[in-house]
């Protein structure tokens, strides 16, 4: 079966309504005689969000809290300009509306910045899933030359030590270690934030049995998409995130997407010609407001990727009003900006006077 892989994807209507009664659909929930059968067909494919479960421990709570300053601190990095949250913004729901993030001294990635909103949901972390986890993406980003740019941990490590607040933050989050202040808890803290950042949107609650929390139009195009054979790799919580697929499986993805230069994706971690063109399905939560669209941020234009998506992974030149309704239906899967993802007010440099 070849399955379709969306790479990072509101609607102007259904061919054939007049505009009133297409901007009624649009607007309008509607209990159509399809709701049930397709919210079962929904439920086989899709989970909703998990709840964030309440915490109590303090310890937790206190790693939580430094995560979320650490996410926001900017101090760690060569040029004390970068920090997590310049590549995930809160403004742009945790992207960057970069085709290809910048780092430390205005140095190029190598790819596009997806939003960290509902990561915790990936199986991987990274286009290429040369990421393990969260906590193994944090940690090594400390060293990425176009991210944070150290040339080893001991760098950040020591510009964290000599900000007296640190101290006991770490201790309170890691009571059991003797020195807490090193780049493992860095990572550690980080992910420990990241896990609260999710973002249900009502296509959750359609999840949970309102059958009245998608429009008509929303409606139609999770129909379509699942019809389509979208859904075979764009599954899940996530709506994808949990699998690698080759982008381009019928037509190359380059003379689609127009990229000049063709990204390998997982052959070069694996160095291995069955990964060549290979990357992570990626999460198509929040994608309405993430573009550019895919690893390297090659396509502007929400319904143009849909459109290259039908034809490079099937084979299909998804019609204008199929499109238009798909790309309806990812409308809704965006959610509400946590409460809790803006920045601090940062620990200052110096000890606080008594």
């Amino acid at each position: 079966m070849r399955r379709l892989v969306f790479s990072g994807l509101i609607l102007s209507g259904f061919a054939g309504l007049g505009f009133a009664a297409a901007a009624a659909l649009a607007e309008t929930p509607s209990l159509s005689p399809d709701a049930k059968p397709l919210l079962e067909d929904a439920k086989a494919r899709f989970q909703a969000l998990p709840a964030i479960p309440a915490v109590k421990d303090p310890a937790t709570v206190a790693r939580i809290d430094l995560g979320r300053r650490l996410f926001f601190e900017r101090r760690v990095s060569v040029d004390g300009n970068v920090s997590c949250s310049h590549c995930h913004q809160p403004d742009r729901q945790a992207a960057d509306g970069l085709a290809k993030a910048i780092g430390v001294f205005g140095r190029e990635n190598a790819r596009n910045a997806p939003s960290i909103f509902n990561a915790s949901l990936n199986f991987k972390q990274h286009w290429r899933g040369d990421r393990e986890s969260l906590e193994d993406q944090a940690e090594k980003s400390l060293l990425g030359p176009a991210s944070f740019g150290n040339p080893d941990f001991a760098a950040p490590v020591g510009r964290l030590k000599t900000i007296p607040a640190y101290g006991p933050a770490f201790s309170a989050a890691f009571p059991e270690d003797k020195d807490p202040i090193n780049s493992r808890n860095w990572g550690a803290a980080i992910a420990a934030f990241e896990r609260t950042l999710l973002t249900p949107s009502k296509f959750d609650a359609f999840l949970h049995g309102d059958l009245q929390a998608l429009t008509g139009a929303e409606q139609a195009g999770l129909r379509k998409f699942i019809d389509l054979g979208c859904a075979a790799c764009h599954d899940g919580a996530g709506v994808g995130g949990n699998s690698f697929q080759k982008f381009g499986v019928v037509v190359d993805y380059w003379k689609e997407t127009g990229a000049k230069e063709p990204d390998k994706g997982r052959a070069d971690v694996t160095k291995s010609d069955a990964d060549l063109y290979v990357f992570k399905v990626p999460s198509l939560r929040n994608v309405a407001k993430t573009a550019p669209y895919f690893h390297d941020g090659s396509v502007v234009e929400f319904l143009r990727a849909v459109k290259i998506m039908g034809k490079t992974q099937l084979g299909v030149d998804i019609a204008e009003a199929d499109a238009e309704a798909i790309v309806a239906f990812l409308g809704a899967l965006s959610g509400q900006v946590p409460a809790s993802y803006s920045e601090p007010e940062p620990y200052p440099d110096a000890p606080l006077p008594h």
